[in-house]
């Protein structure tokens, strides 16, 4: 017998058997649209609809049960990314240092790190080939980088890949310029548990402002962000 993923129960739950065809169809719909949004957050609710071949209607109502339940996030722009749930359960090599452990771990130093640099910092981890980025404290600035929360960036050719895989502690902060996005610019540190890598502080923002003399401004801080955390993890254990 097939088990029932979580977001198809809600769809499930009050409908006599005669209505699961229908149900399913409801449910793939809904898969759809949650994998539009993990793909293309942030990404708004008629290109959502329109990308899912789903009325706008159906859309907005599958959107606003998925949000009631945090698979997604409306933000105040009216645009959805992936919710904390989502971001939650998806899978991790986070090196035996729980997931929930590292963002709440991290969260007050990313803030700092965003005073510190006026640019939005970024908690990432590896998820496969990818970086995940689980958490975020928004820039100062007012252009400034946002919307990353929940969306995953190649592990190769990428500056946060390249922490994620980093197997020298001693090797520099890395960065570049319009890896994952041709008008963004990261400086990324790994942050260790032990002898693994279990996540990275990523400090984004517009490419224009990430040139030669700001990266080296901005390495070292991300480095001794990167630091502070992962004495901080070891202290929670």
């Amino acid at each position: 017998m097939c088990e029932i993923c979580p977001i198809e129960r809600y769809l499930l739950r009050d409908m006599p058997s005669d209505s699961t065809l229908h149900a399913s169809r409801s449910a793939e719909r809904v898969l759809d649209l949650l994998q539009h949004v993990g793909e293309r957050a942030p990404t708004a609710l008629t290109e959502a609809a329109e990308a899912t071949g789903i009325p706008v209607s159906t859309a907005l109502r599958h959107l606003r049960v998925l949000a009631d339940r945090g698979w997604v996030e409306r933000r105040t722009d009216g645009s959805y990314q992936l919710g904390p749930t989502a971001t939650r359960l998806a899978p991790a090599d986070t090196g035996g240092a729980t997931r929930d452990r590292l963002v709440a771990v991290a969260e007050p130093h990313l803030r700092g790190l965003a005073m510190d640099t006026g640019e939005s910092c970024y908690l990432a981890v590896r998820s496969g080939d990818e970086a995940l980025y689980l958490s975020t404290a928004e820039g100062t600035r007012t252009i400034r980088h946002v919307g990353w929360v929940g969306r995953s960036v190649p592990i190769a050719g990428t500056a946060v890949g390249e922490a994620l895989t980093a197997n020298d502690r001693e090797a520099d902060p890395f960065s570049n310029v319009g890896a994952a996005e041709s008008d963004v610019g990261a400086v990324t540190a790994p942050i260790w548990f032990g002898d693994h890598v279990v996540a990275a502080i990523s400090i984004l923002g517009p490419a224009s402002r990430f040139d030669r003399d700001s990266i080296r401004v901005l390495s070292p801080l991300a480095h001794r962000t990167a630091s502070t955390i992962e004495s901080a993890l070891h202290a929670a254990t």
